[in-house]
């Protein structure tokens, strides 16, 4: 059974690696404006939309028990602030469904074959969290999360993919049956060559670089090229520090916040939230409260 404090890891994990990611992000004007916003009055790191899509799906699913589509899309809408650093695609999707328009007509208006980026990807790990007793629940519920935003089939696999292995996580599995687990679900080839890959390096204690694992499995934008770059910098450092997987995914560049917030969201799942305590970042108290309440209502339902 998995403990509070793995809940608790997965979603500071999470918003860490965003916070912790976002100012290596970009080019130099992008790096340039985070510096200037990445930190509240109080001097706190500013986490990106990837944790906030990921709150919105909590408090959606605490709320309403259940995975309600139109409750999730109003959510992701009225959360929107520019300052989180949401993607154009998605910055203008989120503004038409906040003017009204259904999610349906809005995503097909902005992305007309599904966007394929990896933002259903960095928040599938909550979903994780709260359809933990049900795996065929959790993998059709992960879709219809994704299909609001990234209705393509990659992107719909991406965060099946990483909510699959968040699932693998918290339960305890060993590395070698999450990578067989996984082979069953990898639809792509894409996803299926990556995974082949990770699977040889472990298999002979190869450590790749962050070069080459930028260079192999990708550090870009969609789900593509990061969502199997991110399980594989999980894997690496799962009996390693958090902060070593943080440096780790600085390294490999490229979308360096969600990379990261993918790769601590699994790293938080496997390892708990103990050693991360300290590290310091926004509404720390809203996070945990989250976690516990995801966690309360999940392993200790109230009666009907």
């Amino acid at each position: 059974m998995p403990s509070k404090d793995q809940y608790l890891g997965c979603i500071l994990g999470l918003a860490l690696g965003d916070a912790m990611g976002a100012p290596y992000e970009g080019g130099i004007l992008e790096q340039l404006i985070w510096k200037l916003i990445g930190r509240t009055k109080d001097g706190l790191p500013r986490w990106t939309d990837d944790t906030q899509m990921s709150i919105d799906i909590a408090m959606s699913l605490l709320d309403n028990g259940e995975l309600n589509q139109l409750d999730l899309s109003t959510r992701f809408a009225n959360s929107y602030k520019w300052s989180r650093g949401y993607g154009p695609g998605t910055a203008r999707l989120l503004k038409r469904i906040g003017k009204g328009e259904p999610w349906q007509k809005a995503s097909m208006a902005i992305f007309k074959n599904g966007s394929f980026g990896n933002g259903a990807a960095m928040r599938a790990s909550i979903l994780a969290l709260y359809f933990n007793d049900n795996i065929d629940r959790l993998l059709s519920e992960t879709k219809r999360s994704a299909e609001i935003t990234h209705s393509h089939p990659l992107a719909i696999e991406g965060a099946i993919l990483i909510a699959l292995t968040t699932h693998l996580i918290i339960n305890h599995v060993t590395i070698d049956d999450i990578i067989n687990t996984l082979k069953e679900h990898c639809k792509s080839k894409e996803f299926g060559t990556q995974l082949k890959i990770i699977h040889a390096w472990l298999s002979s204690n190869h450590t790749p670089s962050p070069k080459e694992i930028a260079k192999t499995l990708g550090n870009g934008m969609t789900a593509q090229s990061s969502v199997m770059s991110s399980i594989c910098i999980a894997f690496l450092h799962f009996d390693k520090s958090f902060s070593e997987l943080l440096s780790f995914a600085r390294s490999c560049k490229g979308d360096v916040d969600t990379i990261s917030a993918m790769a601590g969201t699994l790293w938080g799942a496997r390892n708990g939230a103990t050693t991360i305590y300290s590290i310091p970042i926004e509404q720390r108290q809203e996070l945990e409260q989250i976690a516990v309440n995801l966690f309360n209502q999940v392993n200790y339902p109230s009666p009907a």
